[in-house]
């Protein structure tokens, strides 16, 4: 099975045409300790290019505790203007401060509202996902979503550069809802590059495995990684017309430069 899965991965890395924008949400810190405050950033755009966008307001955001207490954060959410738009403009980004105070694994979820996509004519609507480790391994593996969703099979925290990481899309068929097996995966930038590679070193793509939805990929680079998939979810109006509406799932990560440690 698993070497069906790599045999996929080396057929499907293929170019992603055009720049992909993505929800990114994103720690100050993949690792923590109890009781340390933690500063979460929101933000829409083109990662790697760090091309941002105005972020719309979340429908909600939530996490998980390790003790499987889920906590809304919606209330907490702080709007504020960034740099990083279009021609050098400000955009609208948005930001909140956690403070950990159990010893484990928090899964933080992000919930979007459908983002119209001009380019596309098609609407974009995203579950986001990111992991904030703190002290002990509890809870990495606990779904905490029956959406669109990718579930790392691999402990995604402690990533190095050249480590293979593995997920899953569980495949969420209902009716004429069908979930494409494409997978793309795209490095963060904090800051603007001074020179774009091609698409091709910009936006990778894979794709899942048949049985189970199975994908993998190595991490060339240490920094934020984002997976995303995605599958179609009806149609909404605009302007008198129907558009079709992408259901979209995302995994944050975050590969570590080296092992601390002597």
């Amino acid at each position: 099975m698993f070497r069906y899965c790599l045999a996929v991965l080396a057929a499907g890395l293929l170019a992603q045409p055009g720049s992909a924008h993505y929800n990114m949400l994103l720690p100050e810190t993949a690792m923590a300790k109890k009781g340390d405050k933690v500063a979460f950033l929101y933000q829409f755009g083109h990662p790697f290019e760090h091309e941002l966008f105005d972020a719309p307001p979340p429908d909600k955001v939530e996490v998980r505790l390790p003790d499987g207490t889920m906590v809304d954060l919606t209330m907490k959410l702080e709007k504020f203007k960034k740099p990083g738009g279009v021609g050098g403009k400000e955009v609208t980004a948005y930001r909140f401060d956690f403070k950990p105070e159990q010893r484990g694994d928090y899964w933080f979820v992000l919930h979007t509202p459908p983002i119209w996509m001009e380019e596309g004519k098609e609407f974009y609507q995203d579950v986001v996902k990111v992991l904030l480790h703190v002290e002990t391994q509890n809870g990495w593996e606990t779904e905490i979503t029956k959406k669109i969703r990718i579930r790392p099979l691999t402990r995604p925290y402690g990533l190095l550069p050249g480590m293979l990481f593995r997920a899953e899309v569980p495949h969420l068929v209902s009716g004429t809802i069908k979930l494409q097996r494409i997978v793309e995966v795209e490095r963060y930038n904090p800051i603007k590059p001074k020179e774009i590679p091609p698409d091709e070193f910009v936006t990778f793509t894979t794709r899942t495995c048949k049985e189970g939805g199975d994908f993998a990929f190595v991490f060339p680079d240490a920094g934020w990684w984002c997976m995303t998939a995605q599958r179609d979810n009806g149609e909404l109006a605009r302007a008198g017309k129907d558009y079709p509406v992408r259901q979209r799932a995302t995994l944050w990560v975050y590969v570590s430069p080296k092992a601390s440690g002597k």
